[in-house]
């Protein structure tokens, strides 16, 4: 079970670690960049599951917040101004939500992968793109119109974003077998153990039943 626990914290840790990376492979773009985060999201999700997922991404919140520069453009407590900081947010919701679906299909396919990873989308540009509008034009003090902050809030990305989750599903089917294999305790193992324990409790009652047989046999001859 410790050893169980050990792996789990290292690939959260590996998958928050790949989130920071991600964050400095970008295209720049006005006011939202592109950035490849998203697939390590996706992926968390899908092979982590929902528990695991989110705090991967918690993780790399609390080391950006914390005063890291693992951010897109840095770091800091004062990061939560920033105006893209809610796609951060719904990086952790998205990767909770599509480990959610997948846990909840016992032999996921690449059909699977993908509707987990589109709703995973939704779910980031829905709480990325008003945080988006909030910042700019109450914060930030930039007045800004809804049609420019979905421009560059959602359209400019959608399209990329959709193209990653399909790429990132082939993966997930690929990877996915690997990571049930070494993420889940082996359940035969388990069984087997619960049989060695319940045979070993079988036996010492009966030890313990024909003890107290021959003790009563010795008594009543002496009685």
């Amino acid at each position: 079970m410790k050893n169980f626990s050990t792996l789990s914290l290292t690939l959260v840790a590996i998958f928050a670690t790949l989130t920071a990376i991600g964050a400095f492979i970008k295209v720049p773009l006005p006011i939202v960049p592109f950035t490849l985060q998203i697939i390590v999201v996706f992926l968390a999700g899908s092979l982590l599951g929902s528990k695991q997922g989110l705090q991967s991404q918690l993780v790399y919140l609390f080391v950006g917040l914390a005063g890291l520069p693992v951010f897109t453009q840095g770091g800091g407590l004062m990061y939560v101004l920033q105006p893209t900081f809610g796609y951060l947010i719904g990086f952790a919701a998205g990767a909770f939500a599509i480990g959610f679906l997948i846990e909840r299909i016992q032999q996921p396919s690449f059909k699977h992968f993908i509707a987990a990873n589109l709703i995973g989308t939704v779910i980031i540009y829905t709480i990325g793109v008003p945080y988006l509008y909030l910042a700019l034009n109450f914060w930030l003090g930039v007045p800004t119109n809804l049609s420019h902050v979905l421009a560059a809030g959602l359209f400019s990305t959608i399209g990329i974003d959709i193209a990653l989750a399909i790429f990132t599903s082939l993966l997930a089917v690929r990877l996915y077998p690997v990571f049930k294999t070494i993420h889940s305790p082996n359940k035969s193992d388990l069984k087997t153990k619960k049989s060695v324990l319940y045979g070993t409790k079988l036996n010492k009652k009966k030890i313990n039943l024909n003890g107290f047989s021959h003790y009563s046999a010795i008594s009543h001859q002496f009685s």
